[in-house]
């Protein structure tokens, strides 16, 4: 094994081992978090791992070239340590994974198994799997830009050039009900059905205040305007939490041009043919003159 010290290498030979698997977390906001299958907590390499959780791990492997290896680690939703709250909010999503092996007797003696990244979680009757990704997960990810016909800029950033800050684009409400993943708010009633689909709500105060989930549809009802969220809410909310919601785009060039009155900055190629124009000849009456597809 690469990387074991003469001390550790010489208690691997030995009879008897006393040995546990040490887990260092670190968030994107550096956050550094540890977790140990062993059943005391143990100090080791500048960090404290704590047994509460139960982390236990499954069989991992190391395959020569570029595949992606993965292995997985269970423990138990602790509201002290990992909280389904802060799973379904995002907060370790991506977050980098250090595998230890320890000797518990003399933490001194440990060697780096690998590193990872959280990909998928799971949350089933209280407890959690995360599955870690070998860094040449970062391989398949897609570098640059796609050839498509629908936008790849992200609605208000630099490259789109729309300012979210302009009213008819943002509104502010306040929270009347919840049920499930659907919001009744007060606040947002000057707004036709369908402007906020595919916006983002940021919450203004209460328990999720700061945190932003995605929506996915908007209309009007008896009872005020309903938003319903792409996900549950991270955090309990309470009726008069406040919220900010900003518009939504759906990427296509109708939308940036009639919507946004944005059409000069659409980062997509809204002419591209497609696989649907091949085929096109066949309808009758269609006109094929070298004209503009979409008008």
């Amino acid at each position: 094994m690469a990387g074991v010290s003469e001390a550790l290498a010489g208690h691997l030979e030995g009879e008897v081992t006393t040995l546990c698997h040490c887990w260092r977390l670190t968030l994107s906001d550096r956050t550094v978090m540890g977790f140990t299958d062993h059943d005391r907590r143990i100090a080791c390499d500048g960090a404290v791992f704590m047994p509460e959780t139960g982390f236990s791990a499954s069989e991992a492997r190391r395959s020569l070239g570029l595949a992606v290896d993965a292995m997985d680690v269970e423990g138990a939703l602790a509201t002290a340590d990992i909280s389904e709250a802060d799973i379904v909010a995002g907060r370790y999503d991506g977050a980098s994974v250090e595998t230890l092996l320890v000797n518990w007797q003399d933490p001194q003696q440990f060697a780096r198994l690998r590193r990872a990244v959280i990909g998928k979680i799971t949350r089933r009757d209280g407890r959690f799997v995360a599955e870690l990704e070998s860094p040449e997960a970062a391989l398949d990810q897609t570098n640059g830009r796609v050839v498509r016909r629908s936008c790849d800029a992200e609605l208000g950033d630099a490259r789109c050039g729309v300012d979210l800050d302009d009213p008819q684009f943002r509104g502010e409400g306040t929270l009347v009900s919840i049920e499930g993943n659907s919001i009744t708010v007060s606040g947002l009633g000057g707004f036709e059905n369908g402007w906020f689909a595919n916006g983002i709500v940021t919450w203004t105060s209460g328990a999720s205040a700061g945190r932003k989930e995605r929506v996915s549809a908007h209309r009007k009802g008896a009872g005020g305007v309903a938003l319903d969220l792409w996900r549950d809410v991270a955090a309990p909310v309470s009726p008069g939490d406040a919220l900010i919601v900003v518009a939504g785009c759906d990427k296509r060039f109708s939308t940036c041009r009639t919507k946004f009155s944005n059409g000069v900055n659409f980062r997509g190629l809204p002419h591209l043919p497609g696989n649907d124009a091949a085929y096109g000849y066949v309808v009758e009456g269609q006109l094929f003159d070298g004209g503009p597809l979409v008008e």
